[in-house]
Protein backbone atom coordinates (compact mmCIF):
# COMPACT_ATOMS: atom_id res chain seq x y z
CA UNK A 1 0.00 0.00 0.00
CA UNK A 2 1.35 3.77 -0.74
CA UNK A 3 2.81 5.40 1.86
CA UNK A 4 1.18 9.20 1.58
CA UNK A 5 3.49 10.15 4.32
CA UNK A 6 6.15 10.18 2.00
CA UNK A 7 4.94 12.92 0.09
CA UNK A 8 3.78 14.81 3.19
CA UNK A 9 7.03 14.49 4.91
CA UNK A 10 8.44 15.60 1.59
CA UNK A 11 6.84 19.04 1.52
CA UNK A 12 3.97 17.82 -0.87
CA UNK A 13 0.76 19.05 -0.60
CA UNK A 14 -1.45 16.80 -0.89
CA UNK A 15 -4.65 18.22 1.13
CA UNK A 16 -4.98 20.70 -1.54
CA UNK A 17 -4.39 18.66 -4.15
CA UNK A 18 -6.99 16.45 -3.19
CA UNK A 19 -9.57 19.41 -3.32
CA UNK A 20 -9.16 18.90 -7.20
CA UNK A 21 -8.93 15.54 -7.55
CA UNK A 22 -11.10 14.09 -4.55
CA UNK A 23 -9.77 10.87 -3.54
CA UNK A 24 -6.38 9.66 -3.42
CA UNK A 25 -7.66 6.99 -5.68
CA UNK A 26 -8.09 9.34 -8.42
CA UNK A 27 -4.55 11.12 -7.47
CA UNK A 28 -2.79 8.28 -7.40
CA UNK A 29 -4.20 7.54 -11.38
CA UNK A 30 -2.96 11.07 -12.36
CA UNK A 31 0.14 10.80 -10.77
CA UNK A 32 0.80 7.74 -12.97
CA UNK A 33 0.50 9.75 -15.79
CA UNK A 34 2.48 12.73 -14.70
CA UNK A 35 5.35 10.18 -14.06
CA UNK A 36 4.87 8.81 -17.51
CA UNK A 37 4.69 12.09 -19.41
CA UNK A 38 7.53 14.43 -17.54
CA UNK A 39 10.44 12.87 -18.78
CA UNK A 40 9.38 13.67 -23.17
CA UNK A 41 8.57 16.43 -21.76
CA UNK A 42 12.11 17.41 -19.95
CA UNK A 43 13.74 16.39 -23.07
CA UNK A 44 11.74 18.33 -25.09
CA UNK A 45 11.76 21.40 -22.74
CA UNK A 46 16.14 20.42 -23.17
CA UNK A 47 16.00 21.03 -26.71
CA UNK A 48 13.83 24.23 -26.96
CA UNK A 49 16.39 25.99 -24.56
CA UNK A 50 19.32 24.52 -26.51
CA UNK A 51 18.29 26.10 -29.83
CA UNK A 52 16.55 29.08 -28.07
CA UNK A 53 13.23 28.58 -28.68
CA UNK A 54 11.80 30.80 -26.16
CA UNK A 55 8.36 30.47 -27.47
CA UNK A 56 7.83 26.87 -27.29
CA UNK A 57 10.22 26.74 -24.40
CA UNK A 58 7.44 28.99 -22.30
CA UNK A 59 4.87 26.71 -23.67
CA UNK A 60 6.35 23.56 -21.59
CA UNK A 61 7.47 24.84 -18.46
CA UNK A 62 3.46 26.77 -17.73
CA UNK A 63 2.59 23.16 -18.45
CA UNK A 64 5.09 21.78 -16.08
CA UNK A 65 3.90 24.26 -13.63
CA UNK A 66 0.09 23.79 -13.93
CA UNK A 67 0.94 19.89 -13.22
CA UNK A 68 3.09 20.72 -10.07
CA UNK A 69 0.45 23.02 -9.12
CA UNK A 70 -2.31 20.42 -9.32
CA UNK A 71 -0.23 17.69 -7.98
CA UNK A 72 1.00 19.92 -4.54
CA UNK A 73 4.90 19.84 -5.91
CA UNK A 74 4.91 23.97 -4.88
CA UNK A 75 8.51 24.52 -5.12
CA UNK A 76 8.84 22.81 -8.70
CA UNK A 77 5.99 25.13 -9.35
CA UNK A 78 7.44 28.47 -8.40
CA UNK A 79 10.64 27.76 -10.41
CA UNK A 80 8.75 26.64 -13.03
CA UNK A 81 6.80 29.76 -13.09
CA UNK A 82 9.61 31.60 -13.24
CA UNK A 83 11.22 30.23 -15.92
CA UNK A 84 7.82 30.67 -18.06
CA UNK A 85 7.62 34.67 -17.61
CA UNK A 86 11.53 34.94 -18.44
CA UNK A 87 11.26 32.76 -21.49
CA UNK A 88 8.18 34.56 -22.38
CA UNK A 89 9.82 38.31 -22.00
CA UNK A 90 12.76 36.09 -24.17
CA UNK A 91 15.14 36.39 -21.58
CA UNK A 92 17.18 33.31 -22.44
CA UNK A 93 20.19 33.94 -20.32
CA UNK A 94 18.21 33.74 -17.53
CA UNK A 95 16.69 30.55 -18.82
CA UNK A 96 20.35 29.14 -19.55
CA UNK A 97 21.25 30.42 -16.38
CA UNK A 98 18.72 29.11 -14.24
CA UNK A 99 18.42 25.94 -15.84
CA UNK A 100 19.41 23.57 -13.79
CA UNK A 101 17.90 24.28 -10.35
CA UNK A 102 14.69 23.61 -12.84
CA UNK A 103 16.25 20.04 -13.72
CA UNK A 104 17.52 18.99 -10.61
CA UNK A 105 14.01 20.17 -8.79
CA UNK A 106 12.01 18.28 -11.46
CA UNK A 107 14.50 15.04 -11.11
CA UNK A 108 13.85 15.20 -7.37
CA UNK A 109 10.28 15.45 -7.94
CA UNK A 110 10.48 12.23 -10.25
CA UNK A 111 12.41 10.48 -7.50
CA UNK A 112 10.05 10.65 -5.10
CA UNK A 113 6.77 9.28 -6.88
CA UNK A 114 9.05 6.62 -7.75
CA UNK A 115 9.63 6.00 -4.43
CA UNK A 116 6.43 6.64 -3.19
CA UNK A 117 5.09 3.87 -5.81
CA UNK A 118 7.67 1.89 -4.42
CA UNK A 119 9.58 1.40 -7.76
CA UNK A 120 13.23 1.60 -7.68
CA UNK A 121 14.77 5.39 -8.18
CA UNK A 122 18.37 7.20 -8.63
CA UNK A 123 19.26 8.98 -5.89
CA UNK A 124 20.33 12.60 -6.60
CA UNK A 125 24.02 12.66 -6.86
CA UNK A 126 26.61 15.71 -7.46
CA UNK A 127 28.33 14.90 -10.57
CA UNK A 128 32.09 14.47 -8.92
CA UNK A 129 33.70 13.92 -12.40
CA UNK A 130 37.10 15.92 -12.56
CA UNK A 131 37.70 17.95 -15.89
CA UNK A 132 40.80 17.21 -17.90
CA UNK A 133 42.80 19.93 -16.60
CA UNK A 134 45.02 19.53 -20.21
CA UNK A 135 41.15 20.70 -21.82
CA UNK A 136 40.38 24.07 -21.20
CA UNK A 137 38.47 26.81 -23.51
CA UNK A 138 39.15 30.69 -22.87
CA UNK A 139 36.34 33.18 -23.52
CA UNK A 140 37.14 36.58 -23.44
CA UNK A 141 34.59 39.15 -22.88
CA UNK A 142 33.81 42.43 -21.08
CA UNK A 143 29.96 41.17 -19.95
CA UNK A 144 29.57 39.45 -17.22
CA UNK A 145 25.95 38.00 -18.65
CA UNK A 146 27.78 36.49 -21.78
CA UNK A 147 30.84 34.99 -19.99
CA UNK A 148 28.32 33.33 -16.96
CA UNK A 149 26.18 31.85 -20.11
CA UNK A 150 29.20 30.11 -22.78
CA UNK A 151 30.72 29.08 -19.12
CA UNK A 152 27.29 27.50 -18.04
CA UNK A 153 27.41 25.81 -20.92
CA UNK A 154 30.57 24.24 -21.32
CA UNK A 155 31.64 23.75 -17.79
CA UNK A 156 30.67 19.97 -17.65
CA UNK A 157 33.24 19.50 -20.41
CA UNK A 158 35.98 21.66 -20.27
CA UNK A 159 37.82 23.95 -18.06
CA UNK A 160 36.34 27.18 -18.90
CA UNK A 161 38.92 29.89 -18.40
CA UNK A 162 37.20 33.58 -17.92
CA UNK A 163 38.96 36.74 -18.92
CA UNK A 164 37.01 40.13 -18.75
CA UNK A 165 39.55 41.85 -21.38
CA UNK A 166 41.96 41.35 -23.65
CA UNK A 167 44.57 42.64 -21.35
CA UNK A 168 43.16 39.66 -19.07
CA UNK A 169 43.10 37.01 -21.75
CA UNK A 170 46.90 38.10 -23.27
CA UNK A 171 48.45 37.82 -19.41
CA UNK A 172 46.57 34.02 -19.02
CA UNK A 173 48.02 33.26 -22.86
CA UNK A 174 51.57 34.14 -21.72
CA UNK A 175 51.65 31.64 -18.87
CA UNK A 176 53.07 28.92 -20.67
CA UNK A 177 51.17 25.90 -18.30
CA UNK A 178 47.84 27.62 -19.05
CA UNK A 179 48.91 28.27 -22.69
CA UNK A 180 48.88 24.21 -23.32
CA UNK A 181 45.95 23.81 -22.01
CA UNK A 182 43.74 26.56 -24.00
CA UNK A 183 42.43 23.96 -26.81
CA UNK A 184 40.19 26.95 -27.97
CA UNK A 185 39.20 31.04 -27.54
CA UNK A 186 35.85 32.50 -27.76
CA UNK A 187 36.69 36.48 -28.43
CA UNK A 188 35.12 39.37 -28.19
CA UNK A 189 35.59 42.77 -30.30
CA UNK A 190 34.86 45.60 -28.28
CA UNK A 191 35.93 45.58 -25.31
CA UNK A 192 37.62 48.36 -22.96
CA UNK A 193 42.15 48.40 -22.27
CA UNK A 194 42.47 45.97 -24.51
CA UNK A 195 40.03 45.29 -27.50
CA UNK A 196 39.41 41.98 -29.56
CA UNK A 197 41.88 43.75 -32.52
CA UNK A 198 44.55 44.08 -30.37
CA UNK A 199 44.14 40.56 -29.62
CA UNK A 200 44.81 39.32 -32.94
CA UNK A 201 47.34 41.62 -33.30
CA UNK A 202 49.51 39.53 -31.16
CA UNK A 203 47.86 36.56 -32.02
CA UNK A 204 49.02 37.08 -35.47
CA UNK A 205 52.90 38.53 -34.56
CA UNK A 206 53.69 35.83 -32.04
CA UNK A 207 51.87 33.00 -34.20
CA UNK A 208 49.54 31.87 -32.07
CA UNK A 209 46.89 30.60 -34.32
CA UNK A 210 48.40 27.67 -35.08
CA UNK A 211 48.18 26.75 -31.46
CA UNK A 212 45.20 28.43 -30.04
CA UNK A 213 42.02 28.77 -32.95
CA UNK A 214 39.90 31.57 -32.10
CA UNK A 215 36.55 32.41 -33.32
CA UNK A 216 34.75 35.91 -32.56
CA UNK A 217 31.61 36.52 -30.29
CA UNK A 218 30.67 39.94 -30.78
CA UNK A 219 27.84 42.24 -30.80
CA UNK A 220 30.19 44.31 -33.97
CA UNK A 221 28.30 43.48 -37.01
CA UNK A 222 29.10 46.43 -39.22
CA UNK A 223 31.15 45.53 -42.64
CA UNK A 224 33.54 46.94 -42.02
CA UNK A 225 35.04 45.43 -38.65
CA UNK A 226 33.46 41.77 -40.06
CA UNK A 227 35.93 42.27 -42.52
CA UNK A 228 38.59 43.39 -40.69
CA UNK A 229 38.45 40.67 -38.33
CA UNK A 230 38.88 38.30 -41.40
CA UNK A 231 42.05 39.23 -42.29
CA UNK A 232 43.21 37.55 -39.50
CA UNK A 233 43.18 33.53 -39.85
CA UNK A 234 40.40 32.94 -37.23
CA UNK A 235 37.90 30.14 -37.73
CA UNK A 236 34.52 32.09 -37.72
CA UNK A 237 32.23 34.63 -36.42
CA UNK A 238 29.31 34.55 -34.55
CA UNK A 239 27.36 37.68 -33.73
CA UNK A 240 24.97 38.30 -30.57
CA UNK A 241 22.53 37.92 -29.80
CA UNK A 242 23.17 33.97 -30.24
CA UNK A 243 21.84 30.69 -28.51
CA UNK A 244 22.94 27.82 -26.87
CA UNK A 245 23.34 25.52 -30.08
CA UNK A 246 25.16 28.49 -32.36
CA UNK A 247 27.90 28.47 -29.39
CA UNK A 248 28.40 25.07 -29.47
CA UNK A 249 28.41 24.56 -32.69
CA UNK A 250 31.40 27.36 -32.95
CA UNK A 251 32.77 25.78 -30.39
CA UNK A 252 33.25 22.34 -32.21
CA UNK A 253 33.96 24.00 -35.10
CA UNK A 254 36.60 25.97 -33.53
CA UNK A 255 38.07 23.29 -31.94
CA UNK A 256 38.31 20.75 -34.86
CA UNK A 257 39.74 23.82 -36.72
CA UNK A 258 43.42 22.40 -36.18
CA UNK A 259 42.88 18.29 -35.86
Amino acid sequence: MKDVNILINAGVDVKKSLELFGDMETYNETLETFLQEIEPKLQKIKEFKEIGDMANYAILVHSLKSDARYFGFDNLADIAYKHELESKANHMYFVTENYDELITEARKIVNLVKKYFGREYAEEQINVEVKAKDKAILVVDDSNIIRSFINKIFKDDYDVIIANDGKEALNIIDNPDERKRIKAMLLDLNMPNVDGFEVLDIFQQKDLFKTIPVSIITGVDDKESVAKAFKYPIVDMLTKPFNERDVKAILEKTLNSIL
